[in-house]
């Protein structure tokens, strides 16, 4: 059963986006195969599957590597609920465990005037140089994420 559960795993990961593991379960569950989150868990570890921004990655799987504003652009527009400012504070919220994925592409696209960013479950804290830049951080963002 586990081995027919991996390749079913490898399967649906090569080909669609999946982000969570209940969404994994439940695409399992449609091929007949029920697993626990535990079990899943274990799996995707043994798989040595990874996650980012793209949802669950196979090692090895070859990533088209977009334009980083592109990448940024993409997962605002999946993950962000608000950004507010306070100073030189940029909060940006999104759903519970998500934060990450959103500062690794935050990261990767290097804005100026970013010092730094810090992600927790569902709030990425991103701190600007100076209140003019956070001002043209949140200006940006909001742009990308086509809520301007």
């Amino acid at each position: 059963m586990k081995s027919r559960r991996h390749a079913a795993i490898r399967s649906l990961i090569s080909s669609s986006e999946i982000y969570s593991q209940h969404e994994l379960a439940q695409l399992l569950a449609r091929e007949g195969i029920e697993a626990t989150q535990a079990t899943l868990s274990r799996d995707l570890s043994e798989l040595g599957v990874l996650k980012g921004p793209d949802g669950y990655q196979l090692p090895g799987a070859a990533v088209a590597a977009p334009a980083p504003d592109a990448a940024l652009a993409r997962v605002l527009r999946r993950e962000l609920i608000s950004i507010t400012m306070g100073g030189t504070l940029v909060v940006l919220k999104t759903p519970t465990g998500h934060g990450n994925a959103l500062a690794i592409e935050l990261d990767r696209m290097r804005m100026q005037g970013v010092l730094g960013t810090i992600a927790g479950d569902d709030t990425v804290f991103l701190a600007a140089s100076t209140p003019l830049a956070a001002r043209r951080i949140v200006k940006e963002l909001r742009t990308l994420a086509q809520l301007a």
